[in-house]
């Protein structure tokens, strides 16, 4: 089986997480290192992806920086997304091969991963069909938004809501999607849990819908 090596980066700043994600792809298509998952968590930031609509931006850049949230385009495919504190953000740069090269089907093996995850503490999740992400009673928990990469190597990937103050949401239109709630695990009752204590359990099932074989625990 093919490794899958898991780093826990911390708290990055967005700018600065792009550039260490940048580095780790081209180690990646040299095969200077394995498929790695990389684990972090941003400060306040809005994100805009390349779908993004200008309408689903909800406050200028001047009042978003009042209030201490930052605001960022981004490489991956989907509009607009809000990261914080208490948000796991992962990022696995995994080269794709043969019959793994369909990038539907790696929508799908993230949103399976965190299905697993989210089940894992008891809470029913889903998807929503013609929609990306996993969604609970209470509301869009995860948010997935990827880029493949020259020669199919994957970038950016998931936010998964553990403690996230899920008000900062308030700025945007989540995804573009109107009218549904963002939730998180403590919202619905699950905790408190570190950061890289949720990292482990995603990785483990990553690695699982994958078919690699964990190489780290360093989210532990």
């Amino acid at each position: 089986m093919r490794p899958l090596a898991v780093r826990w980066l911390g708290r990055v700043a967005y700018p600065e997480a792009l550039a260490l994600q940048d580095l780790q792809v081209a180690a990646r298509r040299a095969g200077d290192v394995p498929d790695t998952l990389l684990l972090l968590e941003h400060p306040p930031v809005v994100t805009l992806g390349r779908s993004a609509r200008a309408e689903n931006l909800l406050q200028s850049r001047e009042a978003l920086e009042a209030r201490g949230v930052a605001l960022h385009e981004s490489g991956r495919g989907g509009d607009v997304t809000y990261h914080g504190p208490g948000q796991l953000v992962g990022w696995p740069v995994v080269a794709l091969r043969g019959g793994e090269r369909d990038a539907h089907a790696w929508l799908r093996a993230l949103e399976e991963a965190l299905l697993r995850t989210v089940g894992g503490f008891g809470i029913h999740a889903w998807r929503e069909a013609g929609l990306t992400g996993v969604w609970t009673e209470r509301g869009k928990i995860a948010a997935i938004g990827v880029r493949l990469a020259h020669g199919w190597i994957t970038a950016h990937g998931f936010a998964l809501n553990v403690a996230a103050d899920v008000s900062g949401f308030s700025a945007i239109v989540p995804c573009g999607i109107r009218g549904r709630a963002v939730a998180s695990l403590a919202g619905c009752g699950v905790g408190p849990l570190a950061l890289p204590e949720v990292g482990r359990i995603v990785a483990a099932h990553l690695a699982e819908v994958l078919g690699r074989r964990l190489l780290s625990a360093e989210a532990a």
